[in-house]
This record gives structure tokens, C-alpha cells and sequence, in this order.
């Protein structure tokens, strides 16, 4: 009795060795996927980022349009070009920025504008990211120029030079609105969104 008890005893202190040994190990293993997946994602984030030649992705157009686009600095060059020169609140100074309306943009991507925009349409929006996670939201009306005069652009060049990383290399400007809460530095993707 007390040799069948202990043996017992011993099977069941080897289970539980057998299952510790087993959860370390799948513990293990599943760390080594996470950091190789981690890698594989670091690896993927590098290659997106726009190289200092500029040749890379800079901006991102998608959501309710017929022709997604992925930009770089050269094809925003390409495009036809505006300059503004505003008094910046928030650094009291006078400046001057050159880029593309994000009307122009947006009709590239085939977003409805013009004489589309209506009915059911009236009810879309565009959302602005940066790279930091801000974002802001226009009435794509309030973009299209047969509304409003908004002057919207994409900046690339601020005073006639390229933007630092802390502010560009991309910029939004609304150069005739009151308060800048909407000048979105950073910008990494444009996205339209209609309202079902």
C-alpha cells in the first residue's frame, strides 16, 4: 500500500514537472515569435519611411476614393504648386509655405468633388494624421473650391526651405482660419470617410 501511494505520488510530482517544463517551454517559444514578429514589423516601419533623397512614401491617400495614392516628395513636386504667407499665432511671425491645395490631392485620388459632390456625398469628411497621432477632421466640402475658399494646402517647403522632422516633412495649412488647431504637422495619410 504505502509503495503504490508513494508511487502515486511520485507520477503526480512528474505530471506537474512534466507540465511546468512544457509551459516554460511554449512560454519560450512564444517570446522568440513575438520579438522575431517584432523584428519582421521594425524591419517593415523602416522600409516605409521616407529615405532623405526623398524617394520614398510620404503620404498616404485612401478610404472613400476610387484611386488610392502613396505620394513621395517628388510627386507632390510634380503636381501644381501654391504659396501662402500667413502670420503663424503661434509663433508671431510671418511665414511663407509652398505646396499643393489638398483639393488637387484629393481629386487625384478620384474623391468626389465638384459637381458629384452632393447629396449623399455631402455628408463626407477627410480625417488628417500625423506621425504622432494627431489628427483632424475637415467637411470635404469645405476642401472643394466651388465651396469655399479655403486655401487649404499641403506645405513641403516653409520659407523656401525643406521642414525639420518636427514639423514636416509635410504640413497641413488652412491659412484662413483664425486659430491653427487644424495646421497638422507631420503628415503621414490622408483618408476620406463618407457617412452611411
Amino acid at each position: 500500500m504505502f509503495f503504490r501511494a508513494h508511487f502515486k505520488g511520485e507520477m503526480a510530482m512528474r505530471k506537474i514537472g512534466l507540465t511546468a517544463v512544457i509551459c516554460v517551454g511554449l512560454l519560450m517559444a512564444g517570446a522568440r515569435v513575438g520579438a522575431r514578429e517584432g523584428a519582421v514589423a521594425s524591419a517593415a516601419n523602416q522600409a516605409a519611411k521616407p529615405t532623405a533623397a526623398g524617394g520614398g512614401v510620404e503620404l498616404t491617400v485612401d478610404g472613400d476614393v476610387t484611386t488610392p495614392l502613396k505620394l513621395s516628395a517628388e510627386d507632390l513636386k510634380k503636381m501644381p504648386r501654391v504659396t501662402v504667407s500667413v502670420n503663424n499665432p503661434h509663433t508671431g511671425k510671418k511665414e511663407e509655405y509652398e505646396g499643393v491645395r489638398l483639393e488637387e490631392i484629393l481629386r487625384r485620388a478620384a474623391a468626389t468633388l465638384g459637381e458629384k459632390l452632393k447629396g449623399p456625398a455631402m455628408a463626407s469628411y477627410v480625417v488628417v494624421s500625423a506621425g504622432d497621432g494627431y489628427r483632424v477632421v475637415f467637411s470635404l466640402a469645405e476642401l472643394d473650391e466651388g465651396f469655399v475658399d479655403s486655401q487649404v494646402m499641403v506645405a513641403d517647403t516653409m520659407d523656401g526651405k525643406a521642414m525639420s522632422g518636427e514639423v514636416g516633412p509635410l504640413r497641413v495649412v488652412a491659412p484662413k482660419e483664425k486659430r491653427p488647431a487644424r495646421w497638422v504637422r507631420m503628415v503621414k495619410e490622408i483618408k476620406v470617410v463618407r457617412v452611411e
